[in-house]
């Protein structure tokens, strides 16, 4: 059993949500008491879960360049934009994580972004810095869940990693539902990386193509010389 403290809700305010493509809802804003990391993390209580069913969940990641300046050099926005109609119409909630950059901050993640245009891709611009390639913790989005009696969800990430460490700190994740694929001319390598370094579960064309032909060999018995 996970060793971590009980969080409690702090405070509760309805706020109605605008996006620039005129999608709106009113969503509950939940606040906590004992994060165990101290961070101002938020809940997001969105539409109502149908009798006997689990709500949806999405773990997002705080994105300033992508979530508030609208960056296409990552699938942030478009993410969170998704999420926010899709748990509203199930029953649900996004926690909106204070983790910038997969959690080394803003000024790091921009250190990043200048050694990707140097052509590393964005873990190996990490490792570069002395960063870890994702610095991420979940315990304290599982005290959120639990403080709003959470126990059992279906997890909207494209991210094994989130529903690992839900699941070892005593969550019940029935289903990982993936979220849309977002590509832009300035993101694919991005996308591309997390596909091959940390297996997230987009179906990238050009990596399907490249999938089918890794396992060719093994389907005809071929072995490579």
């Amino acid at each position: 059993m996970p060793d971590f403290p009980a969080a409690t809700p702090r405070a509760r305010v309805r706020v109605p949500l605008r996006f620039h493509d005129g999608y709106g809802v009113d969503a509950e804003l939940v606040t906590f008491h004992g994060l165990v990391d101290g961070q101002e993390h938020v809940a997001m209580v969105l539409g109502d879960p149908a009798p006997g069913t689990a709500p949806l969940v999405r773990l997002h990641s705080e994105c300033l360049t992508g979530d508030v300046f609208g960056s296409a050099r990552c699938d942030c926005g478009p993410q969170l934009r998704e999420a926010v109609e899709r748990i509203a119409d199930r029953g649900g909630v996004l926690l909106y994580l204070r983790q910038e950059g997969r959690g080394i901050g803003l000024y790091n993640k921009l250190d990043a972004y200048a050694l990707q245009d140097q052509g590393l891709d964005t873990y190996e611009a990490n490792a570069a810095l002395g960063l870890p390639e994702d610095a991420r913790d979940y315990t304290a989005a599982a005290q959120m869940l639990k403080a709003l009696g959470i126990d059992e969800l279906d997890l909207l990430s494209n991210n094994p990693d989130k529903a690992q460490q839900l699941r070892g700190l005593d969550l019940g994740v029935r289903h990982r539902v993936p979220t849309g694929v977002f590509t832009t001319a300035h993101n694919v390598r991005y996308l591309r990386a997390k596909v091959l370094q940390t297996q997230h579960t987009l179906p990238l064309p050009e990596l399907t193509e490249l999938q089918k032909l890794q396992e060719l060999p093994k389907l005809t018995g071929i072995t490579a010389g």
